[in-house]
């Protein structure tokens, strides 16, 4: 039997107790419900030490040292509890995400204390800890003082019981502080725990992120991506390519396996980034996502990581990348790379951007960093947003809330220096962000939707933002925009273009790529195709073209599913990631161990994954060339997990021709190289990898390489043939001329004989008659094999001297 308590109260003990005399009487026990049990604790016998283990810390009072010991009931070591500060205070472990509401376990620990100033026999319970004030006690023991108490009890935890936390830690019954420091040695006794186990029902299977539906188009590039979503995207262009860096709204997507609809999104969950990249803007590299903020981040000591800018400098003789991040609405912060792709570390312990920045007070939000490194060298960081000063009067409140600030940052990148100068742009929310072109700074925004925050409902200034647009200045000093500096709309709300479930704020990028500039925001369109105009608020990446006028004030961008035109096309005669996507359908990536074979050892490899029938991958302008005798082999880097799978190559479409198959073989869960020979990969044509087999994952894909067959060589031989009469009689001249620069032998074949010529220098011509002895010769042809040794290899060339019908008579 089990217990729920809320934490501290005065019935806990009578509760408690009563729990321990049912337990002991066995009406707790129960068959278990699940087939499929394993061990849901980690290290319960303590040999790895205390790991995995941490102190119980429910609440504020709870506190305790553990220590390994050799005082054990099996194998060498246990867990030690002493310096326990309250009687829920002993060894824990965070158990969330591993148990499931209406599964039955069972629990077994083993237990000892020796203090000699501690009762006969003390009880001890294992609890579990479901988050706030709830505590079950799920079963207890009372050993003799010396002696190793074992509980093992059988639970079933409620079907309405909430397991999003699942804390399990072993304690002795609750008394209060008074009581407890009044007798330590009776409440706040030291012992030892060893064998702890929790065996049940495997743990769920998280939601599938898969997104099943075509999210993106074949023939359009808007949404960048079709597999999965990401917000607030930051374009950077470095080396001939454009990184997009996002927030990544795919981390809390987890839709109803039933209904295919997600919760909705919780931004305060999200602590990575997602990064994709491309030199054609409609083919992009999935490269993952970076894990920055979080226990097990980059940078530990932050929680959140949303809204990413970027920059590069050369700093101490080596050029540097640095990362800037909200780190949720209260601080802003940066990691450090080698490469646009990373590896990321942090340089700082504490976040760049926070309330004690010089400047930086009176902003709500100290959020939404985005870079600018100048052509003179000189650096600056661009931040802030959210509800406008209270000091403000409330029509200033609302049309110039002046909660963005711009500071200048050290030569290190890392640090600032000065004081935040005030951004007065008008009806500003947030997600500033500055280009520059020719002499003259930009600096786009998204506006705010009004409310009680921004002075409630005031008249706008004309020719103001409305609700939720892209608004932008235009300077001559990055650290100098007054209102007046305010130029227009860049670009209306995305619903105006995406309709019904597409509303809501923005966050937008400028950048210039080989001579043009691109304008990147988000909107929830991939959401609203799989869910409809319902949406749940998982954004995705899209980019525009972005045009000036002549007097340099921008041409509103439009919103589409079009998108910009495709720069170049695919270059597909080299070794690319499997995950390079311009269209998709069905399939997921995921990093695995080791470099990628295009960007190098120290970029994260993925590989396309989730691959069931029916699914596939396009790429948009492959361009083959047009030499259509030539061989064009296509090679894919698989890791098959069942066998039947094949990947059709095809032209055009999904459906379209198929120029090649490559029959998925080889031992299930290792990677293997496959290749198939294809027919008319010629031109340039958009190329789908479609795949089919059993039900079920079929294979991943790492890499694919096309190759084009090189031709053979030949030789540069012309041969001849005449006829011509002799007393009555024809007889067959045939003349071979070696134009190659390296001697021939000759093979000569006919109806007559055959001859073989040794040798025929470069530029001679060799000569050669067959005798027919008829005098009426019909039509026919002298087979010739010209045979050469060019660079090591023998090379032989086919040729037939043809000659007419002829008559003696």
């Amino acid at each position: 039997m089990q217990r729920t308590q809320t934490r501290r109260t005065p019935f806990r003990v009578l509760a408690l107790a009563a729990a321990g005399v049912l337990l002991a009487a066995g009406f707790a026990v129960t068959t278990p419900a699940n087939a499929a049990q394993e061990e849901l604790v980690v290290n319960g016998g303590f040999e790895d030490g205390t790991t995995s283990w941490f102190s119980n810390n429910g609440n504020a009072a709870d506190g305790a040292a553990l220590a390994s010991t050799t005082d054990a009931f099996s194998g060498s070591q246990a867990i030690r509890a002493t310096e326990r500060k309250t009687t829920g205070s002993g060894p824990m472990q965070d158990l969330s995400g591993k148990l499931q509401a209406g599964q039955t376990y069972t629990v077994k620990a083993r237990v000892k204390y020796d203090n000699p100033a501690s009762p006969a026999t003390k009880q001890f319970f294992v609890t579990m800890h479901y988050g706030g004030g709830t505590y079950t006690n799920l079963g207890s023991a009372t050993p003799a003082r010396g002696e190793w108490g074992y509980v093992n009890s059988t639970f079933t935890i409620p079907a309405t019981q909430s397991v999003a936390t699942t804390r399990l830690f072993i304690e002795t019954p609750w008394t209060s502080a008074e009581n407890a420091a009044a007798a330590p040695a009776t409440h706040l006794l030291d012992f030892t725990v060893d064998d702890v186990s929790l065996v049940g029902a495997a743990p769920p299977a998280p939601p599938s992120k898969t997104i099943e539906v075509v999210g993106k188009l074949p023939g359009e590039h808007n949404p960048l991506m079709g597999h999965k979503f990401g917000a607030d995207g930051y374009g950077f262009v470095h080396d001939g390519r454009v990184y997009m860096y996002m927030t990544n709204d795919t981390q809390g997507y987890a839709p109803d396996s039933n209904t295919g609809v997600s919760p909705q999104i919780n931004y305060g969950a999200i602590n990575q980034l997602t990064l994709i990249s491309s030199d054609d803007l409609v083919n992009w590299v999935d490269h993952g996502e970076i894990q920055v903020a979080g226990p097990n981040g980059i940078a530990p000591f932050t929680g959140n990581s949303w809204a990413p800018g970027i920059e590069s400098k050369v700093v101490d003789g080596k050029e540097k990348f640095f990362l800037y991040y909200a780190n949720g609405g209260g601080s802003s912060n940066v990691v450090t790379g080698d490469s646009p792709l990373g590896p990321w570390t942090s340089e700082r312990t504490s976040t760049l951007i926070n309330s004690s920045t010089p400047g930086a007070q009176g902003v709500n939000w100290l959020f939404d960093p985005a870079p600018l490194v100048d052509d003179d060298g000189k650096q600056y960081l661009f931040f802030g947003g959210g509800p406008a000063s209270t000091s403000f009067p409330a029509e200033e409140r609302f049309n110039n809330p002046k909660n963005i600030r711009v500071i200048e940052l050290g030569d290190d990148m890392i640090s600032t220096t000065g004081t935040a100068a005030v951004v007065d742009a008008p009806v500003a929310f947030e997600a500033a962000q500055v280009f520059k072109r020719g002499e003259k700074y930009y600096l786009s925004y998204s506006s705010h939707f009004g409310g009680n925050d921004f002075g409630g409902n005031q008249p706008r200034v004309p020719g103001y933002p409305g609700g939720g647009e892209i608004g932008y200045m235009i300077s001559d000093d990055p650290m100098s925009w007054p209102k007046e500096a305010y130029a227009g709309v860049m670009f209306p709300n995305q619903s105006q273009f995406f309709g019904a479930g597409t509303g809501g704020n923005n966050h937008q990028s400028a950048f210039e790529y080989e001579g043009k500039f691109y304008f990147s925001y988000h909107a929830p369109t991939l959401n609203k195709r799989i869910n409809g105009n319902t949406t749940q608020g998982y954004r995705s990446a899209h980019l525009q073209e972005l045009t000036f006028k002549e007097d340099g004030t921008v041409n509103q961008v439009v919103g589409d599913y079009a998108g910009v035109e495709q720069v170049r096309d695919f270059t597909p005669f080299r070794t690319f990631e499997a995950e390079t996507l311009g269209w998709t359908k069905g399939i997921a990536t995921a990093k695995i161990d080791g470099g990628s074979t295009e960007f190098g050892d120290s970029a994260p490899n993925l590989v396309v994954k989730d691959i069931d029938n029916g699914d596939w991958t396009g790429l948009s302008s492959v361009a083959f060339g047009e030499n259509g005798a030539a061989t064009v082999t296509v090679t894919a880097k698989v890791k098959p997990l069942q066998s039947g799978g094949k990947i059709d190559v095809r032209a055009g479409s999904a459906t379209g021709e198929i120029l090649g198959t490559i029959d998925v073989t080889g031992a299930a869960g290792q990677w293997t190289e496959l290749s198939t020979d294809l027919t008319g990969a010629t031109g340039t044509q958009d190329v789908y990898f479609t795949f089919s087999g059993p039900t079920g994952d079929l294979f991943e894909v790492d890499t694919y390489a096309f190759s084009e067959a090189e031709a053979a060589p030949s030789l540069d031989v012309a041969a001849t043939a005449s006829v011509r009469c002799i007393a009555g009689k024809a007889y067959v001249a045939v003349q071979v001329t070696n134009n190659d620069e390296t001697a021939i032998a000759a093979d000569l074949s006919s109806s007559f004989g055959a001859k073989s010529i040794a040798s025929v220098a470069a530029g001679k011509t060799a000569s050669h008659v067959f005798t027919t002895r008829q005098a009426n010769l019909s039509a026919g042809a002298v087979a010739v094999t010209a045979t050469a040794t060019v660079a090591g290899q023998e090379v032989q060339s086919q040729l037939d001297a043809a000659y007419p019908a002829h008559s003696c008579g």
